[in-house]
């Protein structure tokens, strides 16, 4: 029988299944139930928009053994389910019952305080994986001195060959 929850079924694959055992074993509680909290928020916000969310856990990256990788995870509905996780962005446009039910099954315990450390975990021995997107600000909060890298940078730095006129890194 498939899982509902704040009338979002959770879609009863072996997949899933297996993503769920390992979001289980390899992530602390805290991780887990952010993890599921934002499935359901983007799956509610997906359907809000009308499209499809890709992604059942989207943390597992930031811990070991899948830390080791240098990919990220970049899916807009599963953003938007972070986002309402983390500091709410969304939540009046969800109804107040799904919230509730949602928060019921998945508490979200003192994840204010605590999920900077668990955030901070995943990325200190990483932190290149955390350019252009919010991750850095917690690195640059947890790590005296440090110091990201700009877009200017990496486009200067690319192996990708450039024009004569662009080599110098100055504008056209």
């Amino acid at each position: 029988m498939s899982e509902i929850i704040a009338g979002v079924e959770v879609p009863e694959t072996a997949a899933v299944a297996e993503a769920t055992r390992l979001g289980q074993e390899t992530t602390s509680l805290l991780i887990y139930h952010h993890s599921r909290r934002v499935f359901f928020f983007g799956q509610i916000h997906a359907h809000r928009l009308g499209v499809n969310l890709a992604a059942m856990f989207h943390a597992p990256g930031r811990v070991s053994p899948f830390s080791d990788a240098d990919q990220r995870l970049e899916v807009a509905t599963t953003h938007l389910g972070v986002l309402t996780d983390v500091v709410g962005f969304g939540l009046d446009r969800l109804h107040t019952d799904q919230v509730t039910e949602i928060l019921a099954v998945h508490p979200r315990g003192d994840l204010k305080n605590a999920f900077l450390g668990a955030y901070f975990d995943g990325y200190e021995t990483r932190p290149e994986t955390t350019n252009g997107v919010v991750n850095s600000d917690v690195l640059d909060h947890f790590i005296p001195g440090f110091r990201r890298t700009t877009i200017v940078e990496r486009r200067i730095g690319s192996p990708r060959p450039c024009g004569p006129e662009q080599a110098s890194g100055t504008p056209r």
